[in-house]
């Protein structure tokens, strides 16, 4: 009986090497896992746990501002909510992150049809979140709201 054998030799720094990469890729994906967004309690999974779904827990919507508030053709910045409401020439209210979308800071006012960044003076459309003015170069991002008997909630 004739089996020809082929013995691998495994040097110590192959193994090392090997090893590091392993310890590497586990901690890598330790830290992306907690900072995912089931971690978080947010996305599509935030419901799931080891017993199948559960729906995720409601919480009271916050309140944003009274509708006499928001001038028209103008708007307020709420900072502590991190929004901005905006209201058209028709009454129509609109919302926004009041992060500006160039580097971060926080908008500052809302005249002549726009949301104003004072960091570096861009500017966006009041009605629709445009750039009108850069430097920045992506619009402001929309925010959901809810108009229930006059005041205005997030979400």
């Amino acid at each position: 009986m004739s089996e020809s054998a082929t013995a691998v030799a495994v040097t110590r720094r192959a193994l090392v090497g090997g090893l590091s990469a392993v310890v590497a890729g586990g901690v890598v994906g330790f830290f992306v896992a907690r900072n995912s967004a089931a971690a978080r309690g947010s996305g599509a999974l935030a419901g799931a746990n080891g017993y199948g779904y559960s729906s995720p827990k409601r919480t009271t919507p916050k309140r944003l501002a009274v509708l006499d508030q928001i001038p028209v053709g103008g708007g307020v910045v709420i900072g502590s909510a991190d929004v901005v409401l905006t209201r058209d020439s028709t009454g129509a209210v609109h919302a926004f992150s009041a992060t500006c979308t160039h580097q971060g800071c926080t908008v500052s006012s809302v005249r002549d049809g726009t949301i104003n960044c004072p960091c570096h003076g861009s500017r966006f459309n009041a009605d629709t979140g445009a750039v009108v003015r850069g430097p920045a170069s992506r619009p402001l991002p929309g925010v959901s709201v809810t108009i229930d008997a006059g005041v205005v909630y997030a979400g």
